[in-house]
């Protein structure tokens, strides 16, 4: 027997026995806590393991605790040793509801102790913060500061703790404890920050769902992550309210969900004397590392998958965004950013809370709101997709002027053109753009650095952020590309997720060397910069070439009368696939199909001129504010068949 010590930092102590049962089969056996400081021994000991091994038995009745950093560990595993090969026994109760709370007990074979076989609970100390602790050290040490702004009211740090104190033991009311899971759904708030930290004072798990879904998506994504308890503020597809209610329920046959409301009419600060005559709630529910928070990917098929993310991640990611952003106490952010979205969790409210910056919640994203708060208020900081920053230079209120206290903006979500970019630059002067790529799965992956050159913004979507690390992976081989050659973007880092809720081990992206599989193809240049080329899955396959849609985006958008343009590759006969290219026109632009070809001619090689051109008022869009390519390109395909019966 083998037995290897791992490092001891503060309460993060492990030690792990191996022994060979027999020839095909080890046994490993840890001790301790398997978290963000000791799970990379876990690795070691795992890659380690000889080829002609082909079962691992995990011993788990020494094992205190695991962290998301431990179950991404146990996931890496059971990509290498799938079927039966893989167990973990001897599971105490503790440690299994981690495995439940995550799913992971559908996704890893698991074999728990009973009670009595157990031993006494173990009470774990956390390892770095929480966000139940982050709020807490926030009202704590800056009760005064101004953390969120509204259209007509000042909230400080004091404000939201009590605010989200008093929505806790509502919901504690309700039944919500450690562990449940609570869907969390309705555009930005105040309401919505509160309500975010109270599920997390529980020890409970949020999850965050579109806002703009109708009630059966609600109900349908809720029942994906097995959630009996709905809090919900204003949504977008909401008429009726207990109709709507009716809907979420129907939707999942199931009849027993609670449902607790923060719309905007419910002033929580009415209710603030009750603070100080609040009951306890359980001390240190959650450590840094227990998966805390789902995100539902919408995939290309449009199937929701659970990310499982920490506030470990999510607070490390926000530090990391808030230096390369150069944020701090003086910043405003103008967060139009869906907060059920990573990018406005980490880059928006987080990065900036880290930063003890005000967060600007405008009462709705119209562009005449938005330009109105910026104005009024002298934000610096404004994050936001291509389309959304294409529509507000495009009303007729904008001006430079308005805007010329904006010194930041982030670009993220979807890939602007190197034409976007420039109009961008030319309409905020004063503005610094920045080039970023993240995941829901892990963000953020790179970013370029605050004031770098042109052409690394126009160009690329920056350098790795620290501690993360980048592959780019052959197509064909699976070996690392060379600097220059386009692949699969591979990233692995201390903000990736745990895995997705219960999605098989055939469904999770990370590999059994711990990479993230993205479905992005990219390369990096000489400088160390990663550029993306487009998706895996988007990839047109015509009459043998390959072509990539992104490459006929850039030049149809450079076009003098394109306001927006989607590509995507449809059913030919003859060739395979064809090009179709879905159009927005910039005001007062006329659509020419012969004219466009022929600027194209000059621009790209004939056979990637698409061969449909289809001209919308509007693209459909998902909550992100990103293009909604699942329906846009139903409706391309509609409109073809329809016109080629």
């Amino acid at each position: 027997m083998k037995q290897t010590v791992i490092r001891n930092v503060g309460d993060s102590y492990m030690t792990i026995q191996t022994k060979l049962l027999s020839e095909n089969t080890i046994k490993i056996t840890p001790e301790g806590r398997i978290d963000a400081e000791t799970s990379p021994e876990l690795r070691s000991v795992i890659a380690a393991i000889d080829p002609g091994v082909t079962k691992v038995l995990m011993d788990f009745k020494d094992v205190v605790y695991i962290s998301s950093a431990g179950l991404r560990e146990l996931l890496i595993c059971r990509k290498k040793y799938p079927g039966d090969s893989m167990l973990v026994e001897n599971v105490n109760p503790g440690v299994y509801e981690i495995f439940a709370t995550t799913g992971f007990d559908s996704v890893i074979p698991v074999k728990v102790l009973s009670r009595e076989e157990s031993g006494p609970a173990h009470t774990a100390a956390p390892e770095s913060m929480s966000f139940a602790a982050f709020l807490e050290s926030r009202a704590h040490d800056d009760p005064d500061r101004i953390a969120v702004i509204t259209e007509n009211d000042r909230y400080s740090w004091s404000d939201i703790e009590k605010g989200a104190s008093i929505i806790a033991h509502d919901l504690a009311g309700l039944g919500v404890t450690k562990g449940a899971h609570v869907v969390l759904c309705g555009l930005n708030s105040v309401n919505w920050i509160m309500a975010f930290f109270a599920i997390q004072k529980l020890g409970a798990m949020a999850l965050l769902i579109n806002s703009s879904q109708v009630a059966a998506d609600i109900g349908a994504t809720a029942a994906v992550g097995d959630a009996l308890y709905i809090v919900y503020g204003e949504l977008i597809e909401m008429k009726d309210e207990q109709e709507f209610i009716r809907g979420i329920s129907a939707e999942s046959g199931c009849d027993k969900r609670h449902f607790y409301c923060i719309r905007n009419h419910i002033d929580l600060r009415k209710r603030f004397p009750e603070y100080d005559t609040l009951p306890e709630l359980p001390a240190r529910v959650s450590e840094a590392d227990d998966a805390s928070v789902m995100i539902f990917t919408s995939g290309s098929t449009g199937r929701p998958k659970g990310v499982l993310l920490s506030a470990y991640n999510v607070l490390n990611a926000a530090y990391s965004s808030s230096a390369d952003q150069t944020l701090n106490a003086d910043d405003k952010i103008c967060l139009i950013l869906p907060l059920f979205h990573i990018f406005g969790l980490v880059a928006g409210l987080f990065a900036n809370a880290v930063a003890g910056s005000a967060i600007c919640i405008p009462r709705d994203i119209r562009t005449d709101t938005l330009i109105d708060m910026i104005y009024r208020e002298r934000c610096t900081i404004f994050h936001s997709v291509p389309t959304l920053l294409l529509a507000l230079m495009n009303n007729k209120s904008f001006s430079p002027d308005k805007m010329e206290s904006l010194r930041c903006t982030i670009i993220s979500g979807a890939a602007a053109t190197e034409a976007q970019i420039r109009q961008f630059e030319k309409a905020l002067p004063h503005d610094v753009f920045l080039s970023s790529y993240g995941l829901s799965e892990m963000a953020p992956v790179s970013i370029t650095p605050y004031g770098d050159s042109d052409e690394h913004v126009l160009h690329t979507v920056g350098k790795p952020v620290d501690n993360i690390n980048i592959m780019i992976s052959d197509l064909r081989t699976h070996e690392a590309c060379k600097t220059g050659v386009e692949g699969e973007i591979l990233v692995q880092g201390y903000n990736l997720m745990s895995g997705y809720y219960k999605a098989s081990i055939d469904d999770q992206s990370i590999d059994g060397e711990g990479w993230l599989h993205t479905g992005d193809l990219g390369y990096m240049t000489e400088d160390g910069y990663l550029c993306l080329s487009g998706r895996l899955k988007e990839l047109i396959i015509r009459g043998g070439e390959n072509i990539m849609p992104i490459q006929i985006e850039r030049a149809i958008s450079e076009l003098d009368i394109i306001a927006d343009v989607s590509v995507f590759g449809v059913p030919s006969e003859f060739f395979g696939e064809e090009i179709g290219a879905c159009i927005r026109l910039k005001p007062g632009a006329r659509f020419d199909e012969s004219e466009i070809r022929s600027e194209l001619s000059g621009r790209i090689s004939r056979f990637r001129i698409p061969s449909y051109f289809e001209v919308y008022d509007e693209f459909p869009l998902l909550g992100s504010g990103k293009t909604d390519k699942v329906k846009l390109k139903n409706d391309l395909l509609g409109r073809i068949n329809a016109r080629n019966p």
